[in-house]
């Protein structure tokens, strides 16, 4: 019994965080693995997971060329974008402005997640065992809920002026206004818009769906251990299903 629980926790689908406590209760658990183990082999999942996540995001094209995450102009001109395209003449006066500024969002995004890497780290390093154990028993998606909570304010900081870096290198303000014009000329009304904020929030949203991906991953897929640290503890989950 006490086998079946520590499995199940490993694979972070039990729910009774005191039962795990009850079991791992002893300085070495009943196959020779520790809470501290326990709690280290997570921590390790979840920095191999993030590294994971924000390198594949932080590629050239990670988002540009990505149909999951590729940042598109802000919901309310997605209309207004349209018309403009299949206006031969707004599309002349607009077109070619509207390109440059969903290359320069999602350049900007991607620059944005190696701002992403220490802070996520700096975040699964200062997990305690208890947080640890909180998130292995928290079920599916609790590691990527733990590091919403602990680390989105600071995620948003540090992106804020790398986006705007890459905003400001294509002078957006004269394309946004030539984009703009044209939304007014085809709805006759007026948009404003913090494509900065908007990109950061964009940006944040994709990193953590990305990161539930390799942390789905990690727990599933034996060829996703690759540290001995990683294999013990999954491994032993694995011969207990």
């Amino acid at each position: 019994m006490k086998k079946s629980i520590i499995a199940l926790c490993l694979l972070f689908t039990m729910s009774s965080c005191q039962e795990l406590l009850d079991v791992l209760e002893s300085s070495r658990g009943v196959t020779g693995i520790t809470k501290s183990e326990a709690a280290s082999g997570l921590k390790q999942a979840l920095e191999r997971g993030v590294i994971s996540g924000t390198s594949q995001l932080g590629q050239n094209g990670g988002f540009l060329k990505n149909a999951a995450y590729k940042i598109l102009m802000p919901e309310e001109v997605q209309k207004a974008v349209s018309q403009i395209r299949g206006n031969p003449l707004t599309n002349a006066l607009a077109g070619h402005y509207i390109d440059r500024v969903v290359t320069s969002m999602n350049t900007g995004a991607e620059n944005a997640m190696a701002e992403a890497k220490p802070i996520f780290v700096n975040a699964i390093k200062s997990m305690t065992i208890t947080d640890a154990i909180n998130v292995a028993t928290g079920g599916e998606g609790a590691a990527t809920s733990y590091l919403k909570k602990t680390t989105t304010p600071q995620l948003k900081t540090r992106f804020q002026p790398v986006i705007k870096k890459s905003l400001d290198k294509i002078n957006i303000n004269e394309p946004w206004s030539k984009v703009s014009t044209a939304y007014n000329t085809v709805t006759g009304k007026k948009v404003q818009t913090d494509l900065n904020e908007y990109v950061t929030d964009r940006a944040v949203v994709a990193l953590f769906s990305q990161i539930k991906q390799e942390e789905d991953k990690i727990r599933k897929d034996p060829l996703a251990r690759v540290t001995p640290l990683l294999k013990k503890v999954f491994g032993y989950a694995d011969t207990q299903k």
